[in-house]
């Protein structure tokens, strides 16, 4: 390489010699977290990324909302206090597609960006948002299993190698399990493998695929308390042939399991009994039990279990307790609600645990509770009728409902301070309605289930483009704290 000239002068510009305008014109294609860690990276390239020019692109709703954001705030933080509005549901005016089933319980639903997948029974429903929206066909049902489905999964095909040719990295494939001894994989509304390998009913699926890109693995517990590993390749393999281990250890039926955080390979079990085992999924040993490294017990029926790097939180009986995989020691108790816990949701990232009991709802922060052998809530709420059975909870907000109560309630989670209260049902049905069957939620929407004598609803709100805010209010009515037209699904309210 040639030498510099050192009779000639050296360019002593910056990039920081670059006005703000210019900057921000290029900072303009960047996505959010691009934009976020431009504006970490230095006081300068803050103020670049905090350019209203920037946020005016983003701010893709109407104007007028942001007129009249922008006489208090600056072009970002008015986008930024809109995104947490919507975020949080805090509008009365939602997209709303409702859509009628037979008269039956729902046991899961999911939601694949704008499409509903839910199971009734046997059954596997699939409702398309955008073919409802176009007119067209939105709706199918599938009932390749034979016996009920016992749980749903939705993996993204990228980092697999199935449909290889056929599919783009950011589709989903959507995986049940049955008390009729199968594992199903569904793609493009239909079932394209099936797996069978257990004697019995196969209880429950793993929350994230083990190991690395490329050979990803799935794993199955059964009511014949095995653990069983398949292998998600595209070489064709169905069946027994796709089996690619069997883990012997439980004595009961295993009811939770889940990935850990800190190395892929490693699943955690949990039995009907509270046995918990840790395998290594990745030993190679003629010996099948010889890949549990881990074990322990927790006292109660299980709940709920979730991965978090190192640790895992199990919740059971009337418990949450933190485990070090690493040790298998109990590392705290996180939370305690007697008689017994409905629902748990766990968000190790934030140090929170939301509980559902009867009646009311219960925020713990992990990082408080530490210290104590007595663990205490940060706060309760006394919200609905019956127990909490379903929760959601997310950096923005937390969702509850119950089978007992046709409404779900939607709180901030940082202040636990209701925002909105939404109906499961129709309004003529209120009185017969099961209350809430089943949830799902996702950014800004979120998909309810309620059934009655008559038939079923599935019930889809889209908040992206809502309008109308909440209107607090003093009256003591089912919500207790909203003004009736939060309940309203006609989007033709007066703002």
């Amino acid at each position: 390489m040639a030498e510099a000239d050192p009779s000639r002068p050296q360019s002593t510009t910056k990039i920081t010699d670059v006005d703000v305008d210019s900057l921000a014109h290029c900072a303009g294609y960047l996505n959010l977290q691009d934009l976020s860690n431009l504006a970490m990276s230095c006081k300068y390239f803050k103020r670049v990324a905090y350019s209203d020019s920037i946020w005016l692109r983003w701010f893709s709703w109407p104007k007028q909302i942001l007129s009249s954001s922008s006489q208090t705030l600056e072009v970002r933080e008015a986008y930024m206090a809109r995104r947490t509005a919507l975020q949080q549901f805090k509008f009365v005016d939602p997209f709303v597609a409702d859509l009628y089933t037979v008269s039956q319980p729902y046991s899961h639903i999911a939601m694949d960006k704008n499409d509903v997948v839910f199971s009734q029974g046997s059954m596997i429903g699939m409702m398309k948002i955008d073919s409802c929206l176009s007119g067209r066909q939105s709706f199918i049902m599938r009932s390749d299993h034979n016996a009920r489905i016992t749980c749903m999964r939705l993996f993204s095909l990228d980092g697999t190698s199935l449909f290889k040719s056929d599919a783009p990295g950011n589709e989903n494939i959507l995986v049940t399990s049955s008390c009729d001894h199968t594992i199903r994989l569904w793609w493009k509304g239909s079932c394209q493998r099936c797996f069978r390998g257990h004697n019995g009913p196969v209880s429950i699926l793993s929350d994230k695929l083990l190991g690395e890109v490329g050979g990803k693995v799935l794993a199955s517990g059964g009511e014949d308390a095995t653990v069983r590993l398949w292998s998600l390749n595209s070489n064709g393999k169905r069946g027994q042939q796709a089996l690619k281990a069997t883990l012997y250890g439980h004595e009961k039926p295993v009811k939770l399991m889940s990935v850990a955080g800190h190395k892929t390979s490693l699943l955690v079990t949990i039995s009907k009994n509270s046995k918990v085992r840790v395998w290594d999924t990745a030993t190679s040993s003629a010996v099948r039990s010889s890949c549990c490294v881990g074990m322990t017990s927790v006292p109660g029926a299980p709940v709920k279990m979730k991965c978090h790097e190192s640790m895992v939180y199990v919740a059971a009986g009337s418990s949450v307790i933190a485990i070090d995989l690493r040790t298998m020691q109990k590392v705290l108790t996180a939370a305690v609600y007697r008689p017994n816990l409905y629902s748990v949701e766990i968000m190790p990232s934030k140090s929170l645990i939301c509980t559902g009991g009867n009646g009311s709802v219960m925020l713990w922060d992990i990082r408080r509770n530490q210290e104590t052998l007595t663990p205490e809530p940060i706060v309760e709420l006394e919200s609905h009728t019956g127990p909490v059975t379903f929760l959601h909870m997310d950096q923005y907000k937390i969702v509850t409902g119950g089978p007992e109560d046709s409404y779900v309630n939607v709180l901030e989670t940082d202040t636990f301070t209701q925002t909105n209260t939404l109906i499961c049902c129709s309004t003529e049905q209120a009185s017969t309605s099961s209350g809430c069957a089943g949830l799902a939620v996702n950014g800004y929407q979120i998909v309810t289930a309620s059934y009655g004598e008559e038939h079923g609803l599935i019930r889809f709100r889209d908040f992206a483009n809502a309008a109308c805010p909440v209107v607090e209010s003093g009256d003591d009515h089912a919500s207790k704290f909203w003004d009736p037209q939060s309940y309203s699904d006609s989007g033709g309210s007066d703002c």
